[in-house]
């Protein structure tokens, strides 16, 4: 079984998320793909909106057999990538993970707590968004592991430290473009 993980606030989810689930799920070859609903983002200042608002709206944007959208993090505690990777890969020993993220993310990486610990314990398929494909592949991570890139159907096959970057049609949707026209809640 390959599982992608799509961790983030989803504050609120959108058509955007569902699209590069769907694309991720084509293009790196997954079985399924868990959303990672998150309590919180150690990285932005502001707080999301309550758990059970976006667990339920997000539940009602994805409607693939193949997602299963979670609040895994919340129950099993953990706040920072890393320690939801160690903990799911120590619960599930024989799923193969895929950590599932935006070219934004990537060009951020190296702020992660234990990105290099990410990067060498689990594949990470990158999905392209707009504006951030150059800066992404530009980016600390990126560059530091740049022997490790293979194509985006290598991906689950290939031993780790392996990482891929997806090109793909891109949505303009965005969670803060949502929330600053007062469409969410």
């Amino acid at each position: 079984m390959v599982i992608g993980l799509l961790g983030g606030s989803f504050d609120p989810a959108h058509a955007g998320h569902v699209h590069i689930t769907r694309q991720a799920i084509r293009r790196f070859g997954l079985d399924r793909v868990w959303w990672l609903v998150s309590p919180g983002n150690p990285l932005k200042a502001r707080g999301p909106r309550p758990m059970p608002e976006r667990l339920a709206h997000a539940r009602c944007v994805m409607d693939d057999p193949r997602v299963e959208v979670t609040d895994l993090e919340a129950r099993l505690g953990t706040r920072h990538t890393a320690d939801t990777l160690r903990a799911l890969m120590r619960r599930y020993p024989g799923v193969t993970f895929v950590w599932l993220m935006g070219a934004d993310n990537l060009a951020q990486l190296h702020r992660w707590d234990d990105w290099r610990w990410i990067m060498t314990h689990v594949r990470v398929g990158v999905l392209a968004r707009p504006g951030w494909g150059v800066r992404g592949r530009a980016g600390p991570a990126a560059r530091s592991f740049a022997g490790a890139q293979v194509g985006a159907r290598a991906l689950v096959g290939a031993n780790v430290p392996a990482w891929a970057f997806a090109d793909l049609p891109m949505s303009g949707d965005s969670s803060t473009a949502i929330r600053a026209r007062g469409d969410w809640g």
